[in-house]
Order: C-alpha cells, then sequence, then structure tokens
C-alpha cells in the first residue's frame, strides 16, 4: 500500500475525477442498465457509490461511526448527487490529514486515513469499470491507478465473508496467465473482465 498520504490522495483525486467523467453522460434512460454487480442497475450503482462517497467524507470529518451518511438516498438527478457527493469527498479528504477513520462495516475498529483512502481508491477505480461495463464504453485507467490499487486488493481476505448477503465483494474468480494488472485487480474482487 502506498504511504505518501499527498501521493495517494491525488491517485485517489483521478480515480473519482474518471467515475465522475463516466457517470456525466448518463441520462434516466440509462439508470435500469444492469451492472456487473449482482442484481443492481445504473440507479442502484451510482446511489451506492453516492452514498459510499458522503460516507468517507463523514468518516474524513470524525463522524464515519455514524451509519446515515452511508446509507444511499434516491435521488432526483442522481448524477448531479454524484458529482456533489464526489466533490465532497475529494474536499474532506485533504481536510482530515492523515488521521484515523472510523467506519460502520469495521465497528469501533479504526483504520488510518492513508488504508481507508486506498479502500476508497480501490472501490472507485472498480465501480468505475462496473459503470463503463454497464455503459459499454471502453475502460482504460492509467496504469499507476491499476499499480496502486492492485496490492490492495490482493490482500482483502477470500473467505465465506464474500458469501454474506451484502459483502462489497464476490468470490475471487480465476484471472488466466494472459491476465493485465487490470484483469488481476477485478478478479481479485469478483469481476468477470470477460463481460
Amino acid at each position: 500500500m502506498l504511504t505518501d498520504f499527498a501521493e495517494l490522495l491525488e491517485l485517489d483525486r483521478r480515480a473519482v475525477a474518471l467515475s465522475v467523467e463516466l457517470i456525466a453522460p448518463i441520462t434516466p434512460d440509462d439508470l435500469s442498465r444492469p451492472t456487473p454487480c449482482a442484481g443492481w442497475d445504473l440507479a442502484t450503482l451510482i446511489a451506492h457509490m453516492t452514498a459510499q462517497h458522503r460516507g468517507f467524507a463523514a468518516a474524513a470529518d470524525g463522524h464515519g461511526a455514524d451509519p446515515e451518511p452511508w446509507q444511499p438516498v434516491p435521488a432526483a438527478d442522481p448524477v448531479a448527487a454524484y458529482r456533489s457527493a464526489a466533490a465532497e469527498v475529494l474536499a474532506a479528504f485533504p481536510a482530515a490529514g492523515n488521521t484515523a477513520f472510523t467506519m460502520p462495516e469495521l465497528g469501533s475498529r479504526t483504520v488510518p486515513a492513508t488504508m481507508a483512502v486506498g479502500f476508497h481508491l480501490v472501490d472507485y477505480v472498480v465501480h468505475a469499470w462496473d459503470v463503463a461495463t454497464a455503459r459499454g464504453v471502453a475502460f482504460d485507467p492509467a496504469p499507476e491507478l491499476v499499480a496502486a490499487c492492485l496490492p490492495i486488493a490482493l490482500a482483502v481476505p477470500d473467505d465465506d465473508q464474500r458469501l454474506a448477503p451484502g459483502a462489497p465483494f464476490g468470490p475471487a474468480v480465476p484471472a488466466g496467465e494472459a491476465a493485465t494488472p487490470l484483469d488481476r485487480l477485478l478478479t481479485a474482487l469478483g469481476r468477470d473482465p470477460a463481460r
């Protein structure tokens, strides 16, 4: 995992910007498109991504244990709501400094800001792929984004917790010998790059 917090913040900013770019052209007619996230359409995925930004922003502000900001809320304009939440989290992370974050899924345990932002980075590179796949458009993130995410993703335990309802990732999928770093990132988190 990256230990230079400023570098990590910049990579996260780039991942979030990429996700905003992919979500910006989505129209109401697109919201029912299926995504690689089992049972989720684009509307559900965008609502989740929006809530995660707000939750991470609350965590950066010292209020991560409050479950309310983490809950998806339907928005009249999901694209505008997403853009607003993205701006919120990008402002919150640098303002927090390298402090400990609390997040509901971790219970009372805290994690260093570098770890929390690393989790966020992985989420938004992978969810950007989810959005691109649902839209049927190419996804070609910068190699340094994938390189920063891969060791974090590979460190996520691939155990029975991934089978639980609401688990953030499905069981890992075999990557294959010709897998690219992006393929390895996606398969480590239960995605099928061949979609």
